[in-house]
């Protein structure tokens, strides 16, 4: 999330007055509302939360989120749900924003946009703190054996920087996300500024690979003014690679003006290109659009993840701004297949 800075007092100030674990629901009967937001019925701990990242460890989903300001003992907070409707809190990654996170980018305030994956034994939370409208950014790792929260060896361990910018770069490093494929793990993230780049990670250290110091260009928007893309999710299916992305602004005082909107494109290799339906490369701003707000009950879908999940179906989770009041609600949606393309379902 880049984020105006001009704008994130009064969001907090927003936020903070929605509990952290409200069981409200949004939705309406409208029948001019699309079926994704009219079908809504998820339940229990859905709001506030924002860029949701989702694994499912034995019969258990676990839904990890930025650091909205509200009531929330703890940082980058967790839901979890057996049966990816009724969701409820069941801890936080860290009591508190990491100190190195606090002296590398000054006025730090939340952690944002953390992603979860498991490989080499480890269950990995690649997160981001930054400030808003600023690339002094970070994105740090956080590790752990287990999500099991009764099990004697569950512990988040802080393996501090992995990735960061400043002033000087033409990148912003934050909105994290992993890809592990078959053997090899990518680390996809930015936001605004030259748009989504990638890098090649150690599979052992969860670092970036010194053997590929190469910084791969996955999507941008030169036609667009500051190249407002962000918020990446690639995933593996079949015989593509699908690069999901949020287009356009998030987080406005104004929920109406939120125009954050779920795009996609794909490529047949994790470092693209990746093109749209017409064969527009998302280097050069294409992408087709899966979701955009109603503008009546709901504004702003997007920060989302997409998950494959060969067990019980495949699944996006996001988040959407609920109209009038501006809380953003947790949603997570049946992610089905046509033609080679995505389509998210009720």
């Amino acid at each position: 999330m880049r984020r105006n800075s001009s704008v994130v007092v009064v969001v907090l100030a927003l936020v903070m007055v929605v509990a952290s674990c409200s069981g409200g629901r949004g939705g309406s009967s409208n029948p001019k509302i699309p079926t994704v937001f009219s079908n809504y019925h998820l339940s229990g701990a859905i709001s506030p939360v924002r860029d949701p990242s989702v694994i499912r460890f034995n019969n258990t989903y676990y839904a990890f989120s930025t650091d909205t300001g509200a009531p929330v003992s703890g940082s980058l907070p967790i839901l979890c749900s057996q049966d990816r409707v009724a969701w409820a809190c069941c801890g936080s990654v860290f009591g508190q924003i990491p100190q190195w996170v606090v002296k590398s980018v000054p006025g730090v305030l939340g952690l944002w946009a953390p992603d979860i994956s498991y490989f080499n034994g480890l269950y990995h939370v690649y997160y981001a703190g930054s400030t808003f409208g600023s690339n002094t950014s970070v994105i740090g790792l956080a590790t752990n054996t287990t999500l099991d929260q009764t099990d004697p060896n569950y512990q988040w361990i802080d393996q501090g920087e992995i990735l960061g910018s400043n002033s000087t770069d033409d990148f912003n490093a934050i909105d994290p996300n992993i890809l592990v494929d078959s053997g090899s793990v990518w680390l996809t993230f930015g936001s605004y500024w030259t748009g989504i780049k990638q890098r090649q990670i150690d599979p052992v250290t969860g670092g970036l690979l010194s053997s590929n110091p190469t910084v791969y260009s996955l999507a941008y928007r030169p036609n667009a003014q500051y190249d407002p893309i962000e918020g990446s999710s690639l995933v593996h299916k079949d015989s593509y690679y699908y690069l999901f992305v949020s287009f356009d602004d998030c987080c406005n005082p104004n929920p109406y003006q939120d125009t954050y909107r779920i795009m996609v494109g794909r490529g047949t290799s994790p470092n693209g290109p990746f093109v749209d339906m017409n064969g527009a490369d998302l280097m050069q701003g294409g992408a087709a659009q899966l979701l955009a707000g109603d503008d009546v009950t709901w504004s702003g879908p997007g920060g989302q993840t997409a998950y494959v999940d060969a067990v019980n179906g495949d699944i996006v989770v996001f988040h959407a701004i609920h109209l009038p009041d501006g809380t953003p609600y947790l949603f997570c949606n049946s992610l089905t297949w046509t033609n080679g393309w995505p389509q998210i379902q009720p």
